[in-house]
């Protein structure tokens, strides 16, 4: 199996593991702030949990998507936070996801407008 076949057996994401991944895209952030770049990033659609997040990101770890970058320094209570950042497996994984998402809103976009391939 090559590389671009594994990624796509991995499709579609779900919408809140989408919004981890995007929310990663421009650089590491730690826990909370990928809570509320997902909330304002989905535009109010999706409300993660602390819970809900760790589970996710440990998923994340796991499937080697993400990694822990270094500490972001410490939270005001003088406990570490832990920043994430997106791996090259990730980041392919994101870009494949965007790519299907143009696909589907490229269809209903010509079947809209009357002049879907084929036609």
């Amino acid at each position: 199996m090559n590389a671009s076949n594994g990624i796509n057996s991995q499709m579609p994401l779900t919408e809140a593991t989408y919004f981890i991944l995007l929310s990663l895209a421009p650089g590491p952030r730690h826990g909370y702030a990928i809570m509320k770049d997902v909330y304002q990033l989905s535009q109010g659609r999706v409300t993660l949990s602390t819970g809900t997040l760790y589970s996710a990101l440990k998923r994340l770890l796991d499937q080697g998507w993400i990694r822990r970058a270094d500490d972001l320094g410490n939270d005001g209570n003088g406990r570490q936070r832990k920043a994430y950042h997106l791996t090259e497996l990730g980041r392919g994984i994101l870009d494949a996801e965007i790519r299907r998402l143009e696909g589907l809103v490229g269809a209903a976009q010509w079947r809209v407008m009357g002049n879907a391939p084929g036609n």
